[in-house]
């Protein structure tokens, strides 16, 4: 089912969401990806504060690509999300509303989820140069000096995603494994 949503996201939105539904985003994400993260962590294991609010916010692990001329931002695609494993989970506990990447999650990080009623979600890999074009604003409002790391505020608008790990902890990588096995079998 294909579902348009503003964000950033509430919690009876997020729950509203099943593994495999296609979600066009509008709104403010941001972005983050392992630098960002671990600078993140060190933060608050300081005692210090965020460069944002995460309650509700969506964050997008992505790199982008210089923009060219005219345009907010480069080739905008997803980056594999494990890598941000070990730091989501505290996240998700601040109130983290969902993240965009590609690839299978931890346990923990899907505990995480459930525990706190959120969402991932995955854009295609590949595609950076499209999902640019769903990108109206960009701005670096943390750790310039980590340059395509750094976590930036995007503006989207009909931006493509499809919610892989649901709140309940319904995981389309694994659903969607066992459908193709049973379709396989129904087959011979």
């Amino acid at each position: 089912m294909d579902k348009h949503i503003r964000v950033p996201m509430d919690k009876e939105t997020a729950k509203s969401l099943r593994s495999g539904d296609y979600v066009y985003l509008t709104g403010t994400v941001y972005t983050a990806r392992d630098a960002a993260h671990k600078r993140m962590d060190e933060t608050l294991r300081e005692g210090g504060d965020l460069p944002f609010d995460v309650k509700g916010q969506v964050i997008y692990y992505m790199g982008p690509s210089p923009a060219r001329e005219g345009r907010p931002i480069g080739s905008a695609g997803p980056t594999t999300a494990s890598r941000m494993d070990k730091y989501t989970p505290q996240l998700l506990d601040l109130g983290l509303g969902a993240m965009i990447g590609k690839g299978k999650r931890s346990p923990e990080v899907i505990e995480g989820i459930v525990r706190n009623g959120a969402v991932y979600l995955a854009a295609v890999g590949g595609a950076g140069a499209l999902l640019s074009k769903c990108i109206t604003a960009s701005e670096v409002i943390a750790y310039d000096d980590l340059g395509t790391e750094a976590v930036r505020r995007l503006e989207i608008k009909d931006f493509p995603v499809v919610v892989v790990i649901d709140s309940e902890g319904s995981n389309l990588y694994e659903t969607a494994i066992e459908e193709y096995r049973q379709t396989g079998e129904e087959e011979k």
